[in-house]
């Protein structure tokens, strides 16, 4: 019994030894991104799917608003991988701008683009969304699945909650977006789950120009 209880001590000082070297890699990751970041400043992070690909409407459009970023002045930070992510970083890279990638290890290997000049490789995905949001001064949500809509749905939070000071926050693609406005109106807001003025955080635009006009207009830079 004495054995017993001294094997499930050692096992819980193994256990408690472990989890104090993973705070230390996951202050690697902080300080790395501390360090490579600032120079990126200002930045507008890009969200969007991971499987639509060159020769999609969504790809074109991606690249083509990572384009007018740089030319209104602004870097581009996305996660670093595929689709939306590999389009707004070869706009960005191809336009002589600071085109960022943060890209994620996962069990099924998210190879990073080829695009970002600027590249960061992280473990934990909230070290990557603490990044992808630090050095951002807008925020551009393409058609995505449920990592976009958890990105959207947690800045958006920030904002609300005043975790993060007013940022733009542009969805394109009305198509894509106004059955989930609508719902947000009809259902949310009617049922008093959030307010009026909840619904002005964000707003859907469609053409490049609009995008990135509407972003220097209400961008807070220091």
């Amino acid at each position: 019994m004495k054995r017993e209880m001294e094997e499930k001590q050692y096992v819980l000082n193994g256990l408690a030894a472990r989890e104090s070297w993973r705070l230390f890699k996951i202050m690697a990751e902080f300080v790395e991104g501390f360090e490579e970041l600032p120079k990126v400043y200002p930045a507008v992070t890009i969200f969007g799917s991971t499987r639509v690909r060159p020769g999609d409407p969504c790809y074109a459009q991606a690249e083509e608003i990572a384009r007018e970023l740089v030319r209104a002045g602004f870097s581009v930070i996305t996660g670093g991988g595929p689709g939306v992510m590999e389009a707004a970083n070869k706009g960005a890279a191809e336009e002589g701008g600071w085109s960022v990638g943060i890209n994620i290890r996962l069990p099924l290997e998210q190879e990073p683009n080829p695009y970002a000049n600027v590249r960061l490789e992280v473990r934990y995905f909230f070290v990557r969304k603490v990044m992808m949001a630090k050095y951002a001064v807008g925020f551009v949500f393409l058609p995505g699945g449920y990592g976009t809509l958890d990105e959207l749905f947690e800045i958006l939070t920030l904002v609300q909650t005043r975790k993060i000071r007013p940022v733009p926050v542009v969805l394109v693609g009305g198509h894509y977006w106004d059955p989930l406005v609508k719902w947000l109106r009809e259902t949310v807001l009617a049922g008093g789950k959030i307010s009026p003025q909840d619904l002005e955080l964000f707003k859907v635009l469609d053409d490049p120009r609009e995008v990135v006009a509407y972003i220097r207009e209400k961008a807070l830079l220091r």
